[in-house]
């Protein structure tokens, strides 16, 4: 597959280099380690055997691509692993090597040691988009621009608004996944089938020490088949994807020409087209909502694979390794591009006011309606106010003046109680923002609370 050009360039590249294959056989060697230093210190094994071990091991330069080959009639990486590192070992270490594990310890523990500090930096990615959100927020607290349903213009609303929605619905992901950081990923070890076979109470305290040593944490049980821990991390990483997503997919629309309120920051060839040289294409967005769709899909499988059989899946354990994995490279890569999004957002005011005035003020038809449902009754006030709309689309009039004459043409003695200056204030978007204001501070204050 030629990922290079087709999916690297969707992840972060730090995180590419932090868990290449080398990295993940670094973590299995990390979790034998630490099960050879558990049984030393209950005295399963002779002392300075997980020392020794560490020596022949730590420098060793492990065959990949032999491993990866083992994989094949093995079904999974550890296998070729323990074989690999046996058969480095001197004799009298070897019998001590893996001991009371199985390959799914082995796997399990190794990705969960190596996606850890990948959820700090998604933490501090996210961080970040909300230390860059709250001023963009404070600076267009009273910008007005169209607030578009099913993609019509509907009612105003302030740009700041927008931005404390993107920023709540990236912050909320972020808490949902904070919980598990902080409660950490769990070591697995029950051995063959879950029960440190042969181990009695001690392989419960073998458990804990590997956890321990490897700054996981502990599980009530063995979790082979139960596959709770894996779905909740994909889940958590999924409602991030999909927060960064919305982001991106309403920045994108803000960009299109016809409607200009927004770009993304300018950079060097960023956004050029192979063959119209005037493009300036919203690529960061485009990269993001790439990066959502495949972690989407991830989450699909892994979810489809939480069932699993007896003791061992068959296949459905198989399958969560690579999305799981891509799933964290992917976020990582849409978060650094969401940064920049929010640190470089370049914010066209007038254009909001420019498309807030393409319908004349018609689009203010609802507060035209309550001002008038006193003196008309609600469903002459909404028809005239519909009408005048529609009106003014057609004739390129401005609604107030438009609605004027409907009204000195249908109820004068009505028309000749409201000013023109009232129709003027009532269709004027910048004087119909609601809470906008009050939304923003609120969305300030808990953004900020932890």
């Amino acid at each position: 597959m030629p990922a290079a050009l087709l999916s690297h360039p969707f992840m972060s590249q730090a995180a590419l280099e932090a868990c290449r294959d080398e990295a993940l056989v670094q973590s299995m060697l990390a979790f034998e380690l630490a099960l050879a230093e558990a049984h030393e210190q209950l005295g399963h094994i002779p002392d300075g055997v997980s020392r020794r071990m560490g020596e022949h091991l730590e420098a060793h330069e492990f065959d990949i691509e032999r491993m990866a080959a083992g994989i094949a009639t093995g079904g999974n990486a550890a296998i070729p692993f323990v074989k690999q590192a046996r058969a480095v070992l001197p004799e009298e270490l070897k019998r001590w090597w893996h001991l009371g594990a199985t390959s799914q310890d082995v796997v399990d523990s190794a990705l969960m040691h190596l996606l850890t500090p990948r959820l700090a930096r998604i933490d501090d990615l996210l961080l970040r988009c909300r230390k860059a959100a709250l001023p963009l927020m404070h600076a267009h607290a009273a910008t007005p621009m169209v607030g578009r349903t099913l993609m019509q213009q509907a009612l105003p609303l302030a740009f700041g608004v927008k931005v404390a929605q993107w920023a709540t619905a990236l912050e909320s992901a972020r808490r949902r996944l904070a919980v598990l950081a902080e409660a950490g990923l769990p070591v697995q070890f029950g051995g063959a089938v879950g029960v440190h076979s042969g181990w009695d109470a001690q392989g419960l305290v073998l458990m804990d020490s590997v956890a321990e040593r490897l700054e996981l944490a502990t599980p009530v049980l063995p979790w082979h088949t139960d596959r709770q821990p894996i779905q909740a991390l994909a889940t958590a990483l999924d409602a991030i994807a999909g927060a960064a997503d919305g982001l991106a997919l309403d920045i994108s629309l803000l960009t299109q020409t016809e409607i200009g309120e927004v770009s993304e920051p300018s950079a060097p060839g960023m956004g050029e087209s192979s063959s119209m040289p005037h493009k300036r294409n919203p690529v960061r967005c485009a990269r993001i909502r790439t990066a959502a769709r495949r972690i989407h899909g991830h989450t699909s499988v892994i979810i489809n694979a939480m069932a699993q059989p007896l003791e061992r899946g068959l296949g459905e354990w198989h399958a969560e390794w690579a999305p799981l994995s891509e799933s964290v490279l992917l976020l990582e890569g849409a978060l650094e591009l969401a940064a920049e999004l929010l640190e470089g957002l370049e914010v066209f005011p007038d254009r909001m006011r420019a498309n807030l005035a393409i319908t004349g003020g018609a689009i203010m038809a609802e507060p035209v309606t309550r001002l008038l449902a006193p003196l008309l009754g609600m469903d002459v006030a909404s028809s005239l106010a519909a009408e005048a709309a529609e009106r003014a689309r057609q004739e390129a009039e401005i609604y107030s003046r438009v609605l004027e004459r409907l009204l000195t043409e249908r109820y004068p003695d009505i028309a000749a109680g409201i000013a023109l200056a009232q129709l003027e204030d009532a269709s004027d978007p910048v004087l119909y923002l609601g809470s906008s204001k009050h939304q923003i501070k609120r969305a300030a204050v808990w953004l900020e609370s932890k």
